[in-house]
């Protein structure tokens, strides 16, 4: 099912709730596929390859400061 495109009749920006809620979605998104990335690494994935595990966890690493940036983006000073 394809969501319908809204139109704005104006060009006020939106509201800051909704910037807020937008932002902290892709936050949680971030941080649970870091937390996924982390518990499959040492879970699963290092009975086959521990330097898969390893990898893995560097790029969990990498997320959360990315996610802070992302959470914080265009924020109203």
């Amino acid at each position: 099912m394809r969501r319908r495109r809204r139109y704005r009749i104006s060009d006020v920006p939106r509201s800051q709730s909704d910037r807020l809620r937008r932002r902290q979605r892709w936050y949680f998104a971030l941080m649970g596929v870091c937390i996924t990335l982390i518990l499959l690494a040492w879970n699963v994935v290092r009975f086959w390859s521990t330097t898969a595990a390893v990898v893995m966890s560097a790029v969990a690493a990498v997320i959360p400061p990315i996610a802070v940036i992302v959470a914080n983006w265009g924020e109203d000073h």
